[in-house]
C-alpha cells in the first residue's frame, strides 16, 4: 500500500538559505533543526514525494517563496556531529544520533511571493499554523487544500 502524500510548510531565513539557493543547488539536507517536534515530523512523517511550501521567515515581509519536494527520507543530521558547526550536539553520536534531517529538492519559485499578510487575509487559510499567534515551529503540516490555495496565489 502506498503512503498518502503529505504537505508541509518549511521555514528558512532567506539570508541563511533561500528559495534561490535551493534553485541553484537543486537539493539540500534540511539540517540544523533543533526542535524535537520538527525533528519527529522529518523522522516519522515525511516521505519522498511529499510537497513543501518554502517559507521565508525572519524576512520583510515573511511568506511563501516557492515549492520544494521531499526527495529522501530522514538521515542523521551531519551538523550534529561536526564540532565546527553551530548545530553541533555533543550528546548526538553516529552510533546514537539525536537529530535527523530530510533531503529537500527544488520544485518551483512562485511568480508572486505570498506574504504572511496575504495568507492571513485569505479565509481559506485561517486554520494554518503559520497564522496562529505564538506558532513558531519551523516545520508545519498543512492540508492538501491549503497547499492548493497557496499554489494558486503564488502562481498568479
Amino acid at each position: 500500500m502506498m503512503e498518502k502524500k503529505k504537505y508541509w510548510l518549511m521555514k528558512s531565513e532567506p539570508d541563511t538559505f533561500s528559495i534561490d539557493d535551493l534553485a541553484k543547488n537543486k537539493k539540500t539536507l534540511w539540517d540544523g533543526v533543533r526542535n524535537y517536534q520538527a525533528r519527529n515530523f522529518m523522522m516519522k512523517e515525511m516521505s519522498p514525494g511529499d510537497e513543501v511550501l518554502f517559507y521565508h521567515s525572519n524576512a520583510q515581509p515573511p511568506g511563501v517563496a516557492g515549492l520544494a519536494k521531499i526527495s529522501k527520507k530522514a538521515v542523521p543530521d551531519p551538523t550534529s556531529f561536526d564540532k565546527n558547526s553551530p548545530y553541533y550536539d555533543e550528546k548526538s553520536s553516529k552510533e546514537n544520533p539525536r537529530w535527523f534531517c530530510v533531503e529537500v529538492s527544488f520544485a518551483k519559485k512562485f511568480n508572486h511571493f505570498v506574504s504572511l499578510d496575504e495568507i492571513k487575509e485569505n479565509k481559506k487559510l485561517k486554520n494554518m499554523l503559520v497564522v496562529k499567534k505564538g506558532q513558531r515551529l519551523s516545520i508545519q503540516p498543512i492540508t492538501p487544500d491549503e497547499f492548493k490555495v497557496l499554489c494558486q496565489m503564488g502562481m498568479r
